[in-house]
């Protein structure tokens, strides 16, 4: 079963937070991946005549091909911000201190590097956690601004990030002519992962939650049929609406404790 991203706004280099679970609590990591869903759901947005896009992993890289165009993705960060699990029992997160209702795996704003040509996961933070079943992931994809105190420090270590949430670079290839790319957005958006069985966390067990973001996806045109050249979905250009829309949509998250970037609960794959 697929969950649904909701989209509640507008428009992996992190230390690594590891503590040490005790017989009261669980270790909960928090991993990332760029994997294609093991059995993509059949859609029609996707059925046009050159058919879905071809992903191979090589090196440090990602290939995406769709008839006679190519995307190497060679690059892809992310801001994200105040990355949290949503208990069972409680209709939202708040920010009362103390009160148990959300597992915070960090605040931020921090960079996150998706893992490029591999076929696995990268962990991004281990925290402890108390026992019980969560059912949602939140988190916010940022833009940070330059004339925020909350984003001083962030910027301060990453300063080609002023505005810029979301940077990919890689070649782009038309039918054989190849330029190079650097897509830049500056999309600010809070996304909610529903967890379709919800994750059970328990004293003294480990258990990994995957974030998934295929990237694969990102690229497609409006009708899902050719890829476009990502230089035309920067800010202001004709595909930007579409990417960022199809961005906010390949987001998925799941149990995945053999780190494979599959959901372990759900999810057909090889």
């Amino acid at each position: 079963m697929k969950r649904t991203a909701y989209l509640v706004g507008a428009p992996l280099i992190v230390g690594l937070l590891v503590a040490c679970s005790t017989d009261t609590t669980g270790r909960l990591s928090l991993a990332l991946s760029s994997v294609r869903p093991g059995t993509p759901v059949p859609s029609a947005a996707l059925s046009g005549s050159a058919g879905s896009p071809s992903v191979v992993m090589a090196g440090d890289s990602t290939v995406i091909a769709l008839g006679n165009d190519t995307i190497i993705i060679r690059s892809a960060e992310l801001v994200l911000k105040e990355v949290e699990l949503k208990r069972v029992e409680v209709q939202e997160c708040d920010s009362v201190e103390g009160n148990g209702d959300c597992d915070e795996f960090e605040v931020g704003p921090f960079l996150v590097a998706l893992p490029l040509g591999t076929t696995g996961t990268e962990t991004v933070v281990t925290i402890d956690a108390a026992p019980g079943m969560y059912d949602e992931l939140g988190f916010k994809i940022h833009k940070p601004e330059d004339d925020s105190a909350e984003d001083d420090a962030f910027l301060a270590a990453n300063p080609t990030f002023a505005r810029i949430s979301i940077r990919v670079t890689g070649t782009y290839s038309q039918a054989g002519t190849r330029s190079n790319f650097t897509y830049e957005s500056d999309l600010n958006a809070e996304q909610e992962v529903l967890l379709s069985p919800p994750l059970t966390v328990s004293e003294g067990q480990p258990v990994n939650v995957t974030l998934r973001i295929d990237i694969s996806t990102w690229f497609l045109n409006a009708g899902g049929t050719a890829l476009v050249n990502p230089a035309t979905a920067n800010n202001g250009q004709p595909n930007e609406q579409v990417v960022e829309n199809r961005i906010q949509a390949s987001i998925d998250a799941f149990r995945d404790d053999d780190h494979n970037g599959h959901d372990d609960d759900n999810e057909d794959h090889h």
